[in-house]
């Protein structure tokens, strides 16, 4: 049986993965979604970068789980992909949902689209947190407004240590067996730095016809495709 352990990105918790869960445990998998701290339920505890990484690790030591597969989307892929080579053998998979990746020494900010310092600005100036999107900013991502406004009432502030932090990796990233799932609504291309590692024997690459939330937008869709992760590992 195979353990996934879904970690959703920014300002979201355990809850994202409502409707993707039963389908994975119809399928005869393990879930354990997980809530990083400082957000959702677990909203004010102080947290940085590598907090994220060990609740990802503990969550695995806690059940002493086998036969992982990670599965980290948008801000979170940068934590899993460090948690992932930290667990060592229990690794299946990392599956990377329109993610970011981690680079050693970078983090979430140094990669932002107007530069590290305006990001860590906008953070500074929401009193250290990273204010949740609004509505708007959720349109031409093949959402409903029943599935937006979900996701709207259920996020939090993102603490923002765990964006301005770098990642601390010990082997390149290419080395460890990968899927990346490209959201086509959110851009047709990978990132460079997913690119490159797509070059890689380990790395494969599936693509969705739908926007950077698939949990809701296509839940069916993307537990199949977690689902085809587990058995090719």
């Amino acid at each position: 049986m195979t353990e996934f352990v879904l970690v959703a990105g920014a300002w979201l918790g355990s809850w994202a993965w409502d409707e993707v869960v039963p389908e994975l445990r119809a399928a005869g998998h393990g879930t354990h979604p997980v809530t990083l701290t400082g957000l959702a339920d677990k909203q004010g505890a102080p947290a940085g970068q590598q907090t994220h990484v060990q609740d990802i690790v503990d969550e695995v030591e806690r059940h002493d789980l086998r036969d992982v597969v990670l599965v980290g989307h948008s801000y979170s892929g940068i934590p899993v992909g460090q948690a992932a080579e930290r667990i060592g053998d229990r690794l299946a998979r990392v599956v990377f949902v329109d993610s970011r990746v981690p680079t050693d020494g970078e983090s979430f900010a140094s990669a932002w689209w107007q530069g590290r310092e305006t990001f860590e600005a906008t953070v500074a100036g929401n009193d250290g947190f990273w204010a949740p999107l609004t509505a708007a900013d959720y349109d031409s991502q093949g959402l409903t407004a029943e599935q937006i406004s979900r996701i709207v009432g259920g996020s939090t502030p993102h603490p923002g240590a765990t964006l301005t932090e770098p990642a601390a990796l010990t082997r390149p990233l290419s080395e460890l067996p990968a899927t990346y799932i490209k959201c086509l609504l959110d851009g047709p291309e990978p990132s460079d730095d997913v690119a490159e590692l797509l070059t890689s024997k380990h790395w494969r690459l599936v693509e969705m016809d739908t926007g950077h939330w698939p949990m809701f937008s296509q839940p069916h869709e993307l537990a199949q495709i977690l689902h085809r992760s587990a058995v090719e590992s």
